[in-house]
């Protein structure tokens, strides 16, 4: 069966650090963007951060910039969100999401755009 699952999220304090996972079942990496997306209690879904099918070319939101960064793992099947100096405004839940996107420089933080979807892992900043 074809599916993305998350892990790693967790309590941790302002100012602490979280890396979350994000690994591809049953299919590989290799033609899809893959975006991280989060969403806080009584809001939207946004996007945080893609990185791109071919060359691994990034994009951030405005709010994470500087403190997240998005990778892919060495056997490219699965991809990192390294979050550092987190916030309490970062507490959220945290989704993975595949874009099939073969032999493409770039990607986008558009969620109509993405078509497999993790279960989320919940992310809490507080002291």
């Amino acid at each position: 069966q074809v599916h993305v699952v998350e892990s790693g999220g967790g309590l941790v304090q302002p100012g602490g650090s979280l890396r979350l996972s994000c690994a591809a079942i049953g299919f590989t990496l290799d033609y899809y963007a893959v975006g991280w997306f989060r969403q806080a209690p009584g809001k939207e879904r946004e996007g945080v951060a893609c990185i791109s099918s071919s060359d691994s070319s990034t994009n951030y939101a405005d709010s994470v910039k500087g403190r997240f960064t998005i990778s892919k793992g060495n056997n490219k099947n699965t991809v990192y969100l390294q979050m550092n100096s987190l916030k309490p405004e970062d507490t959220a839940v945290y989704y993975c999401a595949t874009d099939f996107l073969p032999w493409t420089t770039g990607c986008f933080m558009s969620i109509s755009e993405y078509d497999y979807w993790g279960q989320g892992t919940q992310v809490t900043v507080s002291s």
